[in-house]
Order: structure tokens, then C-alpha cells, then sequence
């Protein structure tokens, strides 16, 4: 499974076959079909494999945020999901590695098990803690189109950013807002909401 992981997942290597996989392990093709009867299962299995240590990087995150403001569990778990999804190369395997429907279908399904399920519940804790004034429907489908987004896209290479950077201004968007309320600090260090307008704004604004 190690090697297939490195073989079939590798950059550019669509067209590596279980025959490729055999002369790597120096052994016969026969051997591998003993365990995993098509290549499409031990990819199954080696997706299984990788998405277990996602899980598990996960977990750790949102177990050293404990405690934590609502703001900065949901920027670290974010951060760990990005990181993790590089790392295994989720872009390409979003693509269809070789043009496999079905094994793009299995990877949205266990990213959306790992990943998405947890930021919905992360959100719906945020509303049920009142710190949230949007609906966390909404802010999980924003922040899973910014993520599928973002790992499709040459944005990441045009910024010359990883993951985890781009995660990050995602996050401070959604929860913080991109407009800074005037005299707001642009340093960074002081985080201040969108600037949106209360009931009471838009009746002084349309009112007699």
C-alpha cells in the first residue's frame, strides 16, 4: 500500500498500471491480485489509508483548540484540513485520477465524511454558543465552495501561497468580513466584523 500510494498518487502519474506496481515491489502481479482483485480497490484502500491519518491530524487539532474562542477553533481546524488535503494531494484526486469517475465520487464521499461533516457541526456549535449571527447552513456551504475552489484553481500558484495561508484569509473573511470599519488597525493584529448594516441603520437610511 506504501508504494502504491507512491506510485499511483504521485504527480504525473495517471497512466501507472498494477503492472508498474509489481515491478516496483519486485514481485509478481499475481501476488498483488491475491490481496486487492482490481487496482481500483487497493486505490479504495490506499485512499482509506491516507484519509484515516487526515482524520486522526484532525481530531488532534480540534482537541489542542479546546477551550479556545469559537474563531480560533474554526481557523485551526480549517488550516489542519488544508494542510492535510495538500498533502495528500486532494486537487488531483478531486480531478479523477485518470479519468476514473468512481474513484472521484469515493474521494468527494470521504472528504465529505472527514471534512465537511465536522466543519457543519463546528458552525452549528458556533449558532448554538450565539456567536455566530449567520446561518451556519451558510457559512458551511461558503466555506466549502471556497475550499473546493481554491484546490482546483491556479490561484495558489499565481499568490504563491500554500493551503494553509489561503485557509486562512478564507476563514478571516468569512468570520471577520473583508470591510474594515474606518480607523480599523491594517496590520493584522486587530480583527474587527464586516461592517453590516442593523435593522435601525437602514430605517435612518430610507426614513423620512
Amino acid at each position: 500500500m506504501e508504494a502504491a500510494g507512491r506510485l499511483f498518487f504521485a504527480p504525473g502519474s495517471a497512466r501507472v498500471s498494477m503492472d508498474d506496481l509489481a515491478r516496483e515491489l519486485r514481485m509478481s502481479k499475481k501476488t498483488i491480485y491475491r490481496c486487492f482483485p482490481d487496482k481500483r480497490s487497493l486505490l479504495a484502500a490506499v485512499l482509506d489509508r491516507q484519509f484515516a491519518a487526515v482524520q486522526r491530524t484532525l481530531v488532534a487539532a480540534a482537541e489542542d483548540a479546546e477551550g479556545q474562542p469559537f474563531s480560533v477553533r474554526v481557523q485551526r481546524f480549517l488550516i489542519a484540513a488544508g494542510t492535510e488535503l495538500e498533502r495528500i494531494g486532494a486537487a488531483q484526486l478531486a480531478t479523477g485520477r485518470g479519468g476514473d469517475a468512481m474513484l472521484r465520487r469515493y474521494v468527494e464521499q470521504r472528504v465529505d465524511a472527514v471534512i465537511y461533516r465536522r466543519v457543519d457541526e463546528l458552525f452549528r456549535d458556533g449558532h448554538r454558543q450565539g456567536v455566530l449571527s449567520a446561518p451556519p447552513e451558510l457559512l458551511g456551504e461558503i466555506t466549502r465552495g471556497a475550499l473546493e475552489r481554491l484546490f482546483t484553481s491556479r490561484l495558489p500558484y499565481e499568490l504563491e501561497w500554500t493551503a494553509a495561508d489561503l485557509l486562512r484569509a478564507t476563514v478571516d473573511t468569512v468570520l471577520y468580513g473583508a470591510i474594515r470599519s474606518p480607523g480599523a488597525a491594517i496590520d493584522g493584529e486587530r480583527r474587527l466584523g464586516a461592517v453590516i448594516p442593523t435593522a435601525r441603520d437602514d430605517e435612518k437610511e430610507v426614513g423620512p
